[in-house]
């Protein structure tokens, strides 16, 4: 919800900086990189404002280990990247699943792969957020679509990750990262914020990763604070300490699954336009569903009964929705800047219940509204 406050107009990217900080972002850690380096530039300059740190790292792998590093030390932490440096970062990040360490990674994605068109959008770094890094973990990604989704998101992005206890993903395009727009920031006695659960001081029966009776995440002591840690990317049991039990292992990889699982409700957000009577489904989300929703109001001019559903949490995906959706409608058409990455789990979600169709665009360019119009009129 908009709320009432200093009216600007901001950059998607500079809002980014902006939510972070109300969040209470105390440490930033990475690497310039086109189309995100404005995240990097704002921290820098407003960090040491507050009283927090801003540091450029040697690379994005340094990037991402300073940042679980700071955490560790009680800090509200983020950088951020692109694809290249998403790519590089990946390993770090399930070092950071593994050892339930928050932190908020920015990826503005870019056309690839590899280094590919730097300062052109994509959305190709849908399914590398979800599978990027080895080994069972969960997975939060959020995907904005203006400058104030962004800077709210943002909010979200670091509430999410103290709140359960791991990395966070604010999955960004081009095109939002680099807009500019008006937004409301609100005063900071509106904002919402989670912070960590920690240790009751002088307890003597804390471990790093013990649960409470009926929780899945466990309360998290700063370095410093005089209680005993020990963290690794090894499988480790409730002290922290490296284990090869078979026991162990299944124990700890089913709760950390579980943490997010058993709390979808809490985490999975979308919206829905038009969805009531709707014959076909535009499916899209970031940059690409501004272009969705204009050609949806346009089939609507016309008659046609199209609406628009738009994954706000990309993962977890909205899987019950896009079901109950699938049951109702004719056709389902995923709009996205890529060869075709989200329709895949849209195809494994709905199966049998309703066709599937997908337009991508892959050359740098923005989808067009006429252009998805087109895909609209050629399935209705």
């Amino acid at each position: 919800m908009m709320m009432k406050g200093n009216v600007k107009l901001m950059q998607g990217n500079e809002a980014c900086v902006e939510g972070a900080l109300a969040a209470g972002m105390t440490f930033y850690a990475g690497y310039p990189i086109t189309p995100s380096t404005e995240i990097a530039e704002g921290s820098s300059q407003k960090l040491p404002r507050v009283g927090g740190k801003f540091i450029q790292m040697e690379d994005e792998i340094a990037g991402m280990a300073a940042i679980i590093g700071a955490s560790l030390t009680g800090a509200k932490v983020m950088t951020a990247t692109s694809g290249p440096g998403f790519s590089l970062k990946q390993e770090n990040i399930g070092y950071a699943a593994i050892a339930e360490i928050p932190c908020v990674i920015v990826n503005v994605q870019r056309s690839g792969p590899s280094t590919g068109l730097p300062t052109s959008p994509s959305q190709g770094d849908v399914m590398q957020a979800r599978w990027g890094t080895h080994g069972d973990h969960p997975v939060i990604a959020l995907s904005p679509s203006s400058v104030s989704e962004t800077y709210y998101l943002t909010i979200r992005c670091f509430n999410l990750a103290e709140k359960y206890r791991t990395p966070v993903i604010l999955l960004l395009d081009e095109v939002v990262g680099h807009m500019r727009e008006k937004i409301e920031i609100p005063k900071s006695s509106e904002i919402e914020i989670y912070n960590r659960l920690i240790p009751v001081p002088g307890d003597e029966n804390y471990l790093p990763y013990r649960v409470m009776e009926g929780d899945l995440v466990p309360r998290m002591s700063a370095f410093g604070d005089g209680f005993r840690d020990h963290v690794t990317g090894l499988v480790h049991d409730e002290s922290g300490f490296p284990s090869n039990s078979t026991e162990v292992a299944q124990h700890l990889i089913t709760r950390l699954m579980r943490k997010v699982e058993d709390n979808l409700d809490d985490i999975i957000d979308y919206e829905e336009y038009q969805t009531e009577d709707a014959e076909v489904i535009v499916l899209s989300y970031g940059g690409s569903a501004r272009s969705a929703k204009s050609a949806v109001k346009k089939a609507r001019k016309q008659g046609l009964k199209v609406g628009l559903f738009r994954p706000i949490s990309i993962w977890p995906f909205p899987e019950k929705q896009v079901k109950e959706l699938a049951k109702k409608v004719n056709g389902i058409i995923v709009a996205e800047m890529n060869y075709g990455q989200l329709v895949l789990e849209v195809e494994r979600v709905v199966k049998s219940s309703s066709e599937v169709y997908h337009i991508g665009k892959i050359n740098g360019e923005v989808i067009t509204p006429d252009e998805i119009f087109d895909k609209i009129k050629e399935v209705i």
